[in-house]
Parts: C-alpha cells; structure tokens; sequence
C-alpha cells in the first residue's frame, strides 16, 4: 500500500509539473516580432487599393501576427485604425520619420510606432503633397514637427489627439486635385 502511494504521489507531481511548464510558456504566435516591414512598388493600400509607392509623403501600416496592411498615407492608416472593428485587434502601427527621410520617397529604415509620434496637420498651403485626403507628416521628434509646423502655419498632434473629425476638417482644406 505504500508504494501505491508513493508512485501515486510521483504520477501527480509529474502531471503537475507538466501543467506549470506548458501553464508557463507564451504561444509561439506571441513570440513573432510585430516590427515594420518594407513598403515595395507593387504594394497597394489597403483602404483604397491604390500603389502605394505612387505617392509621396509618409507612408503608414498596420502589422499583427496574421497580417500586414499597408496604406498609401498615414491619414489613411489613420482612417482605418479609427473604425471601431479595426481597434479591437493587436496591431502594432507605424509611420514614416520624416525628421530623418526624404518626402519624395521616405525611407523604410525610419519607421517608428505611430502611438509615439508627433504628426503636423494642416500642411493645406504648404506644397507637401500626399494621397488622398489630409496630408499628415509624422516625426519622431517634436521640435523637428514643431518646425515644420510654423514654417507653414499647421499645428502639431500626438496619436491619440486625432480622430475622424481632424482628418476631415485637413482633408477638406487640401485644394482641390490634390494628391
């Protein structure tokens, strides 16, 4: 009889054990890096299915363990993000640096969370053409927005400031034809 309790013991710590090892360990889809992947010239944007490299200016994305989606602007990742379906994921966003990369053609090596960067709105009469819709720069650095920002008149917002209603009110002051 007491050996029957001993192996009886020994089986349960075993189990046991095994429950605390796979209790313990992440997923392995947790483990995939969420980082930002390059933009390529057949890319079309999510949201309206133009080629993204048609168009200057900062580029945004959404990137989560099933997916990556690319827009042509971060007014469009923006316009995405804010449907009320999209937010309920784990997508990890980001946008171009333009304190560090060209307008013409931004630089994929500088792209950074788009939670953390300082974006000018209100570039209408600046000559800063985009995609479709309100022209948005985003920066890293906020004296580099904040100089940008005065040299054209435009303001400087943190992610969580712009909302549908900043992205029309820019859309609607781009002149007409603008892309």
């Amino acid at each position: 009889m007491n050996n029957l309790c001993i192996r009886t013991a020994r089986t349960l710590l075993v189990m046991l054990l095994g429950l605390l090892l796979v209790a313990c360990s992440e997923p392995e889809e947790q483990q995939k890096s969420l980082g930002p992947v390059a933009f390529h010239d057949s890319d079309e944007c999510h949201v309206c299915g133009m080629i993204i490299s048609d168009f200057p200016g900062p580029k945004g994305q959404a990137v989560d363990n099933s997916a990556v989606k690319k827009f042509c602007s971060a007014a469009e990742m923006f316009g995405w993000w804010l449907q009320p379906e999209n937010r309920i994921g784990t997508a990890t966003l980001y946008v171009h640096d333009m304190g560090r990369s060209e307008w013409a053609k931004p630089d994929d090596s500088h792209l950074i969370d788009a939670s953390s960067a300082f974006y000018v709105i209100g570039l209408a009469d600046s000559g800063l053409k985009g995609a479709m819709g309100a022209v948005l720069a985003s920066f890293a650095d906020e004296q580099a927005a904040q100089k940008l920002a005065a040299i054209h008149g435009a303001r400087v917002l943190r992610f969580d400031e712009i909302d549908q209603g900043v992205l029309q009110q820019a859309a609607a002051m781009q002149p007409a034809g603008m892309h």
